[in-house]
């Protein structure tokens, strides 16, 4: 059979997904073009291969992001085909396809690194949510694996991750605003990434070689936060025993971040709103007013136009701080994050420990995305953490979560609210939910939520689910 090579990119079939680039290796002629067609109506650019060789030829001239090869072909098979691969592009995710007498060697095939799977005869829908599903896991892990390398060489703790409309909005306007010098207000829930946030504005800022200095204006009484953020002279109070700059002198060249902005006290706001107007500062204790060149990033989760008109908070200071203004969305507003997000958060909490990263499963990712997370991305962080303490092997299941969260399908976010749900209720709203996702597809569904195909058939007759196939 004469191998057959293509390349298409149709715009007839709306993809949801991002468009990548994908090797479609078959001896079968048919069923290579069949399928290389049907990605390519989802927008991903296709190749076809006739066989191992010429498969292991493209590899070297160009980058995929996903193989799909068939086993059995003459010539180099698609194991071999697999271990080549591999070997040459670790990162590039494989799914292998198989006939049904040939399930062991599917298996051998997964144990050499192939993301899963696809039994000769399969549904056209059923590739496709593989592929979709594998596409998902190599973002997932270079996305991880690039803010890694940013983390090296950058002071950032936690990167500001996320590929919701609203997050992606967010890092394009820090990325428009950054470069001004003016004063940014950033407003936010308790646990959004507003210090992260903060530390984005400096990064991609001019004063990015100088420092970051950050202080939780709620953490001082109102004596201790004027010595923090102004310094002291010798002798100005009890146990002054030397001079002391404080964060704006520290801070010169570079930018001073103050969290919760709020809380300050009326006296404090008088003496902060002197600073960044006549961009002087005088030590407690001091006759000297000394200059200091400092960018000024301030944050909150108080609504600061409510404090103003409740008199708790000076009018002048907030048309001061009110310049450039970055709203942080809720977790609860991007929870199509969460798989990024959870998967970012066990490698760190692994490597901080020195351990093998654990999987997130899709288990927990359904329990966490029926969670409000009142705390947010810190919350989020804890979660996962604390659930790899506990996991012993390769993967994050429900049991290693705390016994709290395992209560969270009764308190299912819909539209930005709680509703109480039986447990009943949110198993039957999963199953129809991976039903719709599959196009009604038993098969699949049931192996999507970890069941045989009769307990599946007989919870959708419980519940009075009807399906196709």
């Amino acid at each position: 059979m004469s191998p057959a090579r293509g390349a298409a990119r149709a715009g007839d079939g709306g993809a949801a997904e991002r468009a990548a680039r994908i090797l479609v290796v078959d001896d079968e002629v048919i069923s290579r073009d069949n399928l290389a067609l049907a990605l390519a109506r989802q927008g991903h650019e296709t190749v076809t291969a006739g066989g191992g060789e010429e498969a292991l030829e493209l590899l070297q001239g160009a980058d995929f992001d996903l193989i799909l090869t068939d086993l059995m072909m003459e010539g180099m098979d698609g194991l071999a085909l697999l271990k080549a691969a591999k070997e040459r592009h670790p990162d590039i995710e494989i799914v292998v396809i198989t006939g049904y007498p040939t399930v062991d060697t599917a298996v051998e095939a997964m144990r050499a690194g192939a993301y899963d799977y696809l039994a000769k005869p399969y549904r056209l829908d059923e590739a496709r949510l593989l592929v979709h599903k594998a596409l998902e896991k190599r973002r997932l892990r270079l996305e991880v694996a690039r803010l890694r390398e940013q983390l090296k060489d950058r002071t950032l703790p936690v990167p500001l991750l996320g590929e919701a409309p609203c997050m992606r909005e967010l890092k394009g306007t820090i990325a428009r605003i950054a470069p001004s010098d003016v004063t940014v207000l950033i407003l936010g829930e308790t646990g959004t990434g507003k210090e992260v946030a903060a530390r984005m504005v400096h990064l991609f800022s001019r004063r990015s070689e100088a420092r970051f200095l950050a202080i939780n204006c709620g953490a001082f009484n109102e004596e201790l936060l004027e010595s923090e953020l102004f310094g002291h002279e010798q002798g100005a109070f009890s146990g002054a025993t030397r001079q002391k700059k404080g964060l704006f002198e520290a801070a010169e060249g570079g930018t001073l971040f103050l969290d919760e902005v709020g809380e300050m006290s009326l006296a404090m706001q008088v003496k902060l709103l002197r600073a960044v107007q006549e961009r002087t500062i005088r030590r407690v204790g001091g006759t000297a007013d000394i200059p200091v060149d400092v960018r000024l990033v301030a944050a909150t989760n108080k609504n600061l136009r409510t404090e103003v008109e409740a008199g708790r908070f000076r009018q002048d200071l907030y048309f001061r701080l009110n310049v450039l203004v970055l709203d942080m969305p809720p977790l609860a507003q991007r929870l199509e994050d969460l798989p990024l997000l959870a998967h970012f958060f066990a490698e760190k909490a692994a490597r901080e420990s020195g351990r093998p990263a654990p999987r997130v499963s899709a288990e927990v990712l359904d329990i966490l995305s029926r969670y409000a997370f009142p705390g947010n991305v810190r919350e989020l962080q804890n979660i996962i953490e604390r659930a790899a303490v506990f996991c012993t092997g390769d993967e994050i299941l429900p049991v290693h979560l705390s016994p709290e969260l395992l209560e969270a399908p009764r308190h299912l976010v819909r539209a930005g609210e709680r509703q109480p749900m039986t447990l009943e209720e949110c198993e039957r709203e999963q199953i129809e939910w991976t039903l719709a996702h599959v196009d009604g597809n038993r098969t699949v569904a049931a192996r999507l939520l970890g069941i045989d195909r009769a307990s599946l058939w007989r919870k959708m007759k419980r519940f009075g689910l009807q399906a196709d196939g």
